[in-house]
């Protein structure tokens, strides 16, 4: 017997009986409940080696789970791939680092490198930055510049210092009369730089007045920026205003000019895309006036866009992600739906595709995005959970999909706030629009399988007692809801990667060969 099936990602819900500011635990939650103890249910890894990164003590994130989700498969990921690269040294063999360093020697020019100056290891690593620092001087580099984009969000809410400080000792042990690194700009992640989805190029305006121009609140060092900021507005990391180093005169320390290469280490896309267009795109860019435009060399830790080619130049190869759940259903003919509000849009169709902005089938595959509120999360935590629903609940009145999906950020996103009041609303808002989709499920014929892709509202509280930002290593729950006739759990240790093989076996298909087995007898 098949079925017809919704697939719901709760982002950010981890599933645990620990209670570090578990708004998880504590949301009022009865549709939750029910799935969780009524219906076949069990919880699946969402983490390390499960979605492939380097160790079970790395946390996943929405990529990252949204890949494995959407591929059956588990593929390096992420600082795992970096690692490995930096481990062989190919990183310094490709291409893209060869022309950085060669522009910079004939242009006697600086090499900059901007990105999360964090170990989060979701969206970069301090190590990967210090070891190119390190290469950089051995190739004979003279003139480095960082720009150090603070987190506060995968690491504690106030942990920049830290950061700084690591570098700045890098720094100190590297610089002698042929050699020369400094921090040049920096600022929050929320606030400058690292917009995605195209949801606020603001920020991204903000990053390149800093970044480039020097155009900014001007310190003598990124410590003096940090400590000020804090003083005078209670900031966190990742919402701390842009700033620029500067010299006795007020010069800027590090601005990008003609000559320079510039390697944006972050390794995750969603988030360096945007400045990423800016660099690349420079000659036909309209999102903001960018002023200057320097002839830099650019390049990306990774390719942050498989289809759009972007940046046209990286550093590391991009896992290469074949055999995708939307690529066996379109071979099959099934029509499907995809849909979430803008910050998650993204994770429901270029991860779920395997790294792809483009459809496998226009015919076959259907996208809609709702338009997420430029507004704090924490001031709004129903997000546009409604909204979704509504279009969701719509596709499957229709009739015309065998398969859909979303995605409902709110616990990933208010959960990042690190505001616990807002981030059991979140919980809540999600909890009450899921009865109208099981509701719509039974009365359609529709499986509902409802999961996570990681945790993160689950833990809002760290070991010290205060508000943790962060994703967490909690397990994720996985129920199944008006399954065909029979539908058990089975015995085993599943994760995220398990789910596409169980997608299929409901709607009447043997799953590829290359995925994981399925969940569900």
């Amino acid at each position: 017997m098949s079925k017809p099936v919704v697939l719901v990602v709760m982002d950010g819900v981890g599933w645990t009986d620990k209670d570090n500011g578990n708004a998880v635990m504590h949301a009022y939650k009865p549709q939750i409940d029910e799935l969780m103890t009524k219906w076949p249910h069990t919880t699946i890894k969402a983490s390390g080696t499960a979605v492939g990164l380097p160790s079970d003590s790395d946390m996943g994130n929405s990529e990252v789970g949204h890949n494995a989700l959407g591929c059956g498969q588990i593929y390096s990921q992420g600082a795992k791939l970096v690692n490995e690269s930096i481990e062989s040294g190919d990183i310094y063999k490709s291409a893209a680092w060869q022309k950085s360093v060669a522009q910079v020697k004939e242009h006697n020019g600086k090499l900059h490198f901007l990105g999360l100056l964090s170990d989060g290891n979701v969206h970069s690593n301090i190590s990967h930055l210090i070891a190119m620092m390190r290469e950089a001087k051995k190739e004979g580099i003279h003139e480095v510049r960082c720009h150090i984009l603070l987190d506060g969000r995968d690491v504690p809410e106030t942990s920049a210092l830290q950061y700084v400080d690591q570098l700045e000792g890098v720094i100190r042990e590297l610089n002698d009369d042929s050699y020369h690194a400094c921090i040049a700009s920096g600022g929050g992640r929320m606030t400058i730089t690292m917009d995605r989805y195209e949801a606020d190029w603001s920020m991204v305006e903000r990053g390149w007045h800093c970044h480039v121009l020097g155009d900014g609140r001007k310190f003598q060092s990124a410590t003096e920026a940090i400590e000020t900021y804090r003083k005078e507005g209670g900031y966190t990391d990742q919402y701390l205003p842009g700033f620029v180093i500067a010299d006795a005169a007020g010069n800027p320390v590090g601005t990008i000019d003609d000559g320079d290469s510039v390697i944006l280490f972050n390794f995750r896309g969603d988030r360096a895309v945007e400045i990423s267009k800016c660099f690349d795109y420079m000659d036909t860019f309209d999102k903001f006036d960018l002023v200057k435009k320097p002839k830099v060399f650019y390049c990306g830790m990774l390719q942050y866009d498989g289809d759009l080619k972007l940046p046209a130049n990286f550093l590391v190869e991009p896992p290469h992600i074949k055999y995708t759940l939307s690529e066996f259903l379109v071979k099959r003919g099934v029509k499907s739906y995809a849909c979430s509000e803008t910050q998650k849009f993204g994770h429901m169709t270029y991860f779920w595709n395997g790294n792809r902005s483009e459809k496998f089938s226009d015919e076959l595959e259907d996208w809609e995005e709702v338009p997420s509120d430029i507004i704090p999360f924490d001031q709004k935590p129903w997000m546009k959970a409604t909204e979704v629903t509504e279009k969701i609940v719509a596709a499957i009145e229709s009739g015309k999909y065998q398969f859909i999906r979303c995605n409902y950020p709110n616990g990933d996103m208010v959960g990042h706030t690190g505001n616990y009041e807002a981030t059991l609303i979140g919980v809540e808002s999600v909890d009450l629009n899921l009865r109208r989709v099981m509701d719509a499920c039974m009365k359609y014929g529709y499986t509902l399988l409802v999961m996570a892709d990681h945790g993160n509202s689950d833990e809002m509280v760290d070991k010290n007692g205060k508000p943790k930002t962060s994703h967490s290593l909690a397990r994720v729950p996985f129920a199944v809801y008006n399954g065909p006739e029979g539908t058990k759990v089975k015995d085993g240790d599943f994760g995220l990667a398990n789910v596409a093989a169980t997608v299929v076996k409901i709607l009447g298909y043997e799953p590829d060969e290359h995925w994981l087995e399925s969940i569900t007898e």
